[in-house]
């Protein structure tokens, strides 16, 4: 962590009650930044902030839903009367459903797209007309580049944010930069709530760092975009999965990892 490296910018989160979204709102504030925290649940983003508050640092909650159009212009309005304007943006909402391409109903569609892909739009469409320069961090996902079955339109519409951070790079620039971030699996209650430690433990052999990713994982690199010190990176995507994405099949890392360990014990 860089303190103070924020200092004086006034950060927006969407999807900050829980999860990512909370990690990226502490790590933003810790850094000096004034953040708004956001989502639906006022009984969940008010408890954020007052955490953040209670570490030192400076947020308030504004409650959005990031389907409603009305929703996301008045949270922009609501950030800039809060705190005087804007300079950092984190789309991050997100939701999926259990659901292929073949079974995908209209209806997961409009979820899925509505929450994760016009939001992002539409919210940085709003931000931008506030902001005097900065920066917007879109949170992605590795199934932007490989996916698994029953994932659609949650694939889908994270390899179009990569495209959507290219166009908003271009049409935003050069006063405000864009980026994106895609992590890999981070260890949060939805994706780990049902999870035994036999699954987990194999899970965890299949990255080359040995464990999950957490929240803080995602929210330095968010930081670094978000700051000066990443001001002449702007249109990229950088993948936060652990190394993940470098094992082409799942069972040869940990077989390699259990001979390398047999044969340092036998040498």
């Amino acid at each position: 962590m860089t303190p103070r490296r924020l200092d004086g910018d006034v950060a927006l989160v969407t999807g900050s009650t829980r999860g990512i979204g909370e990690g990226v709102a502490h790590r933003l504030a810790a850094e000096g930044a004034s953040v708004v925290v956001t989502g639906r649940t006022r009984e969940d983003g008010e408890a954020v902030a007052a955490a953040i508050r209670d570490d030192g640092g400076d947020a308030a909650f504004v409650r959005a839903d990031v389907r409603d159009p009305d929703d996301i212009a008045a949270l922009v309005e609501a950030t800039v009367e809060e705190y005087g304007g804007l300079d950092v943006l984190v789309n991050n909402a997100g939701v999926q459903t259990d659901t292929g391409a073949d079974d995908a109903s209209i209806e997961d569609w409009s979820f899925v797209v509505e929450t994760d892909f016009r939001s992002y739009w539409l919210t940085a469409k709003h931000a931008a007309a506030a902001m005097d320069g900065g920066s917007i961090v879109n949170v992605s996902s590795n199934h932007a580049f490989l996916t698994m079955p029953e994932l659609f339109p949650y694939n889908a519409v994270k390899a179009g944010i990569n495209g959507m951070t290219r166009a908003m790079a271009l049409d935003f620039g050069p006063s405000i930069r864009v980026n994106t971030v895609n992590p890999g699996w981070v260890a949060i209650e939805r994706t780990v709530a049902d999870m035994d430690d036999d699954y987990r433990e194999r899970l965890e052999g299949n990255h080359p760092v040995g464990r999950l990713g957490t929240p803080a994982d995602v929210a330095g690199p968010v930081a670094f975009l978000a700051s000066d010190d990443a001001a002449f990176v702007t249109g990229a995507h950088l993948t936060i999965d652990g190394g993940r994405s470098a094992v082409m099949q799942d069972d040869q890392l940990p077989d390699y990892r259990e001979r390398r360990e047999n044969a340092e014990a036998d040498g």
